[in-house]
């Protein structure tokens, strides 16, 4: 049982560590844990919870994503106060992205996390992406590559170690892996020459692992990366020697095919190393008060029973096992390096554009928010974007009924919040014409990519592209509508 906790990646609930998971980090050798918002309380508690972590006594993994942008465990409720990946593309600053990386370790070793998930490197070919959108660095694989390497080298100069995701790129898919099992419609010239480069890069310049994407890639057969060895043995042919880690196996692409048990048998045998459980709190109201354990158990009792009737190779789990072992130690010894000087509102404030112009909107404004949900990637639901623009305003959610629009207050300075306005967008795109019919005089903040091939000129109304739905982008937005824009 030791061996086969050496490769299991739990998450788990509550803001300490619960009896039977202190009980598999003392004697089932567990590799480590994954720590989500809900794990994260005020900063006694999370300081209790990295002492009790680091109190087991053995080198442990412990990962959180914390991307910067819309991705963030340790800023949840307020919104994040670093730039994401598509600022830092915009941007196009290594210096900044290496010392975002910087900040991004720091933070995350605070609570006691010394594996960041990041960063995002796929590339963002596909404008209907649900999932990576504003979390790529952009849609070049040099832009990507050299930021990608940016990011890692801040990451695991100051002391923890970066992941590197999606293997082989979720950029150019339109479903989301949470919800649904994507596929890469692209040819493999197209997948090598495209979504690849910024993998490599990042494994020549040392990244410490590589997370594998529940996505099919047709040529390499109709498996999804994660368990498939056409693709984690594509890794290893890239000069990896490092820990492959699987995305959740709790997510839809995995649980609703061939099930989270089942799937992490196979991604053993595939080659991943380390076989990250998921979140428990993705079933939202379904989920049990023990989702946790039950979710550890599941795959715990599979790879117990393929070892037991000779499916697993116990060779396989020793593999696996070893390192991530290797990996544990090695950041247990060691050190941070010299900080770089980081203005993060520097950053999102250069990475805002501008299409069209605008006289300054007096606050209170109000704020007529036309997104959709989050994806399931983003951990938290507050509305800190939309309430930073309406700097003390109302906040209504519209549909794309001409009545609803028609009903929106006359005298009040206006904006339109959106997060998807290319091609197939539909809804956002729709309502936002009918907003612009009724209220010539209202500003859209878009806090999704900020263009499909050009379309966002055609836009009728002027806009700002924050390029992140985070505190940090809403402050930039907020303070250039505070000024407006001149034409």
């Amino acid at each position: 049982m030791r061996l086969v906790g050496g490769v299991l990646w739990p998450g788990f609930l509550g803001r300490g560590v619960p009896d039977w998971l202190r009980r598999e980090l003392s004697g089932g050798g567990l590799a480590g844990v994954v720590l989500f918002s809900h794990n994260l309380g005020d900063e006694g508690e999370r300081m209790s919870l990295a002492a009790e972590l680091r109190g087991v006594g053995r080198p442990l993994l412990v990962g959180i994503d914390e991307e910067g942008g819309n991705v963030t465990r340790l800023e949840v409720e307020a919104g994040s106060t670093l730039p994401g990946a598509a600022q830092l593309g915009a941007v196009d600053d290594l210096a900044a992205t290496e010392a975002v990386g910087q900040e991004l370790a720091a933070r995350s070793l605070a609570v006691g996390a010394n594996l960041v998930l990041a960063p995002v490197a796929d590339v963002n070919t596909d404008p209907r992406n649900p999932v990576i959108g504003v979390r790529s660095f952009g849609e070049t694989p040099e832009l990507v590559s050299r930021h990608t390497v940016a990011a890692l080298r801040g990451i695991q100069g100051a002391g923890a170690a970066a992941c590197v995701k999606h293997f082989p790129g979720h950029g150019d898919t339109h479903l989301d892996s949470h919800h649904a099992l994507p596929s890469l419609t692209i040819g493999l010239d197209e997948l090598e020459r495209v979504h690849l480069p910024p993998f490599q890069a990042a494994i020549d310049a040392g990244v410490a692992a590589v997370m594998s994407a529940h996505v099919i890639v047709p040529a390499w057969g109709e498996q999804p990366a994660t368990l498939n060895p056409v693709a984690l043995g594509r890794v290893r042919a890239m000069g990896f020697a490092g820990v492959i880690i699987t995305d959740a196996l709790d997510m839809a692409a995995v649980r609703e095919s061939v099930g989270a048990g089942p799937g992490a048998v196979q991604a053993l045998l595939a080659g991943a190393d380390l076989l990250c459980v998921g979140n428990p709190r993705n079933l939202g109201a379904a989920a049990a008060p023990d989702q946790d354990e039950r979710d550890f158990r599941e795959v715990q009792q599979a790879i117990v029973a393929a070892v037991d009737d000779g499916t697993l190779p116990v060779a396989v789990l020793e593999r696996a096992a070893g390192r991530v072992r290797a990996l544990a130690a090695s950041l247990a010894e060691g050190t941070a390096g010299e900080r770089m000087p980081l203005d993060a509102a520097a950053i999102a404030r250069a990475a805002v554009t501008a299409d069209g112009s605008f006289p300054a909107l007096p606050r209170p404004r109000t704020v007529v928010d036309l997104r959709g949900r989050s994806t399931l990637a983003v951990d938290g639901s507050t509305d800190f974007v939309a309430e930073a623009l309406a700097a003390g305003g109302r906040v209504v959610g519209v549909d794309s009924s001409e009545a609803a629009v028609a009903a929106l207050p006359p005298d009040v300075p206006l904006v339109v919040l959106v997060d998807r306005i290319g091609a197939g967008a539909g809804g956002q795109r729709d309502a936002l014409e009918r907003v612009a019919a009724v209220r010539a005089d209202a500003v859209v903040v878009n806090v999704g990519m900020p263009s499909d091939n050009g379309s966002s000129a055609r836009l009728p109304l002027p806009a700002l592209h924050a390029r992140a739905a985070s505190r940090l982008a809403a402050d930039a937005a907020a303070a250039l509508l505070d000024a407006g824009v001149p034409a």
